[in-house]
C-alpha cells in the first residue's frame, strides 16, 4: 500500500457515512465542474474534462492543499467513482461502429496497440524505468490516454504516484500529437479514412484524436472518433489479461505476486457495450449519459490530480519522460506505416 493508500483507505464494502464523503465529492465535483467551464474559453475546448481536472487537483495539491476532511470523499471518487465512469464507456461503444472500419483497420489497431504495450515495456526496461510505471506509460499511450492508465492501475494494484505521472506524460505528448498530426497531414497527402484511422489509432485521449482528425474534415473526423472508439473498447480484455499478468509474473510489483482484485468494473464495461451493440439508444438518452461519464471521470481524474505530489514526479528524472515520448514515436510510425500498406 502506497501512503496516499495508508491516507485515504477505506472499507471494501461502506465508504461511511455521507457527511464524512461530502467534502472531498464535493470538492472533486467542484473541479470537475471548473474544468467544463474552462473549456469554453477559447483555445482550451480542444482539451478534455478529464485532462483539465488532473491539472487542477495537482495544482491545488500543491499550491494550495486539500483539507484533511475531504480525504474519504476524494478516496470515494478515485475508487468507487471511477469504477462506475468506466462502467458507462461501455455506451459509447458498439460492434457496428468497430465494423465501420473493416478487418483492416480493426487489424492494424489491435496490432499497434500490442505492439506499443510490448516496446514500452521492454524499452522501459533497457531504460531503467520502474515496471509498474513502464506498463502504466504504455497502457496511457497504446490504449485511450488518462482512462486506460487509471484504469490499468485499478486493475494491477498499482501505485497512484506511478498512475499520476503516467497521466501526466501521456497528457504532454498526447496534446504534441493532436497539434503535429494536421500540420503533417499537409505534406503526408493522405486520404480522410487514412487520416482519421492515423489519428485514432495512435493519439492518446479520446478528445484529442477525435480534434486532431477533425482537421481533416468530415469524413476523417468520422473515422478518426470511430478509430478511436475502437482503439477504447479493447481496454477491456488488455486490462484484464495484464491483471492477471501482474499477479502471476510480478510486471507491475515490487517483488510481490498477490493477486490483485478481479476488475469486475471491466466486466461491466463489456456488457453494457455489448448492450449498446444490441439495442439503438435514443439520442436524446445516450448524450447525457455521455455528458455524466465524462463528468464522472473528470472527478475522478480531480482526486487523482489532488494526491498528486509534482516533487515525487520530479524525482523520478528525465527516463520515464523519454520511455514516454518514444512510446508515443513509436504508436505513430507504426500506425502510420500500416495505414499506408492496409486498404
Amino acid at each position: 500500500m502506497t501512503s496516499i493508500d495508508a491516507q485515504i483507505a477505506l472499507p471494501t464494502r461502506r465508504f461511511g457515512p455521507f457527511p464524512a464523503l461530502a467534502p472531498g465529492i464535493a470538492l472533486t465535483a467542484g473541479i470537475a465542474a471548473l474544468a467544463f467551464a474552462l473549456r469554453l474559453l477559447p483555445g482550451v475546448s480542444a482539451l478534455s474534462p478529464m485532462i483539465l481536472s488532473v491539472i487542477i487537483g495537482v495544482l491545488v495539491h500543491n499550491f494550495v492543499g486539500a483539507p484533511h476532511a475531504a480525504h474519504k470523499g476524494m478516496a470515494f471518487s478515485l475508487r468507487a467513482i471511477l469504477r462506475f465512469s468506466i462502467i458507462l464507456l461501455g455506451l459509447q461503444i458498439t460492434a457496428r461502429q468497430a465494423a465501420d472500419l473493416g478487418p483492416g483497420g480493426i487489424a492494424m489497431i489491435a496490432t499497434a496497440l500490442v505492439s506499443t504495450l510490448a516496446f514500452t515495456i521492454l524499452m522501459g526496461r533497457a531504460l531503467g524505468v520502474a515496471q509498474g510505471l513502464a506498463l502504466l506509460i504504455g497502457v496511457g499511450t497504446s490504449i485511450c490516454g488518462a482512462s486506460a492508465v487509471i484504469a490499468a492501475k485499478t486493475a494491477t494494484a498499482g501505485k497512484d504516484d506511478d498512475a499520476a505521472y503516467a497521466v501526466a506524460c501521456v497528457t504532454l505528448f498526447g496534446t504534441l500529437a493532436m497539434l503535429s498530426y494536421p500540420l503533417a497531414q499537409g505534406f503526408l497527402h493522405l486520404s480522410p479514412r487514412a487520416y482519421g484511422l492515423w489519428a485514432g489509432a495512435s493519439i492518446h485521449e479520446i478528445a484529442q484524436a477525435v480534434a486532431a482528425s477533425f482537421q481533416g474534415g468530415a469524413d476523417a473526423g468520422q473515422f478518426g472518433a470511430i478509430a478511436k472508439l475502437t482503439r477504447v473498447a479493447m481496454m477491456a480484455p488488455v486490462v484484464i489479461v495484464l491483471g492477471e499478468m501482474t499477479a502471476r509474473l510480478g510486471l507491475a510489483g515490487h517483488g510481490e505476486r498477490q493477486k490483485p482484485p478481479f476488475p469486475w468494473f471491466l466486466v461491466g464495461f463489456l456488457v453494457l457495450a455489448t448492450f449498446n451493440s444490441l439495442v439503438a439508444i435514443p439520442h436524446e438518452i445516450a448524450a447525457p449519459i455521455g455528458v455524466v461519464t465524462t463528468f464522472l471521470l473528470s472527478m475522478a481524474m480531480a482526486a487523482m490530480g489532488l494526491v498528486t505530489d509534482l516533487g515525487a514526479i520530479r524525482a523520478r528524472g528525465l527516463r520515464p519522460l523519454a520511455l514516454g515520448l518514444l512510446a508515443s514515436l513509436f504508436i505513430c510510425l507504426v500506425s502510420l506505416v500500416m495505414v499506408r500498406l492496409i486498404p
